[in-house]
């Protein structure tokens, strides 16, 4: 009889970790560059990227995208990563020049923010030859414009609003690739993947967060959970 449950080995040192809700793994996943993934950890923190289970990481963040920022974070990780090359603040030429060098150093996709222009998009899809992901925020988006324009997968993050966008996205395109928030909870989760959202996007908790427990516990003489 054949075991279906894959055998674990965790070191010592690296079995505190951050673990992606396990919900996630009812998704069907993205394959790409012929790896499956179904989760990705939304940070740009290189520790919790050198810690934590997640398929992938998106490296996207609240400022002007740099190039040493993006380095740091290929060079942390051990798992592949798509960067956020701009799109708000940063448009144009600049954009598509940051996603080149994100894809000569080693991302596995790039992914743009909402207003970006889609003649932005066709020329950041006809200069790299990784997945081109465009971020998703409302409904009154042209999901065709979009796809047209060179987006290969949709990243949605619409809030409490993101389950709904997903399954309106999914009903017109039933082939397109999305990537979604997961939400706050287990059930946002499950509802988020049942609309159709092939991958999840999950939010860890800050190192301070994570240290609070541990503090806790070394305050009270107690051993590292």
């Amino acid at each position: 009889m054949v075991n279906k449950t894959p055998p674990e080995i965790n070191g010592t040192l690296r079995k505190f970790m951050l673990k992606v809700p396990e919900e996630i793994s009812k998704a069907s996943g993205i394959r790409i560059m012929g790896k499956l993934i179904k989760s990705l950890v939304f940070t740009t923190d290189i520790c919790i990227i050198r810690n934590v289970n997640a398929d992938a990481v998106i490296a996207v963040y609240p400022f002007t995208p740099q190039p040493v920022i993006t380095q740091a974070v290929m060079t942390a990780a051990d798992i592949p990563v798509f960067c956020g090359v701009g799109g708000g603040l940063t448009q144009g030429k600049r954009v598509v020049n940051l996603s080149m060098h994100a894809e000569f150093q080693g991302a596995m996709g790039v992914v743009l923010n909402a207003p970006t222009a889609n003649k932005v998009l066709t020329l950041v899809k006809n200069t790299i030859d990784i997945p081109v992901v465009i971020t998703v925020v409302s409904e009154n988006e042209d999901f065709s414009k979009r796809i047209v324009s060179g987006a290969d997968i949709f990243n949605v993050s619409a809030a409490s609003n993101t389950a709904r966008l997903v399954e309106k996205i999914r009903k017109q395109f039933p082939d397109v690739p999305i990537i979604a928030t997961g939400g706050p909870n287990s059930q946002t989760i499950i509802d988020t993947i049942n609309a159709g959202a092939n991958a999840i996007t999950w939010t860890p908790p800050t190192n301070g967060e994570v240290f609070k427990s541990i503090m806790a516990a070394y305050r009270d003489g107690l051993p590292h959970p």
